[in-house]
């Protein structure tokens, strides 16, 4: 099986993806060690690992758009990553 162009682009974008959400974490490692907040870095895990799985799911197919299972583990990622860039926000600049 070849690969098409579209799916070389979908597989090539996890890697700055995961190269942002790399340096959040060691943000947010760096912060918890020195100021003792948790700041659950462990869990920037997740949107990689999720992104990753829907990025592969969506480069399997065919087609562009359509994949249930796909758009829900995005969404997901998504989520999980608003929710832990914005308890960053809250710890390291409102609750300063």
């Amino acid at each position: 099986m070849s690969l098409s162009v579209n799916q070389f682009l979908l597989l090539y974008s996890w890697f700055p993806l995961v190269a942002i959400f790399t340096f959040m974490l060691l943000i947010a490692r760096f912060f918890e060690e020195f100021s003792g907040k948790r700041t659950f870095f462990r869990f920037f895990l997740l949107p990689i690992i999720f992104f990753g799985i829907g990025i592969v799911r969506y480069a399997s197919m065919l087609q562009l758009h359509g994949d249930t299972f796909a758009d829900l583990i995005l969404g997901i990622a998504g989520i999980v990553l608003l929710l832990l860039s914005g308890r960053m926000y809250w710890l390291m600049i409102i609750k300063r």
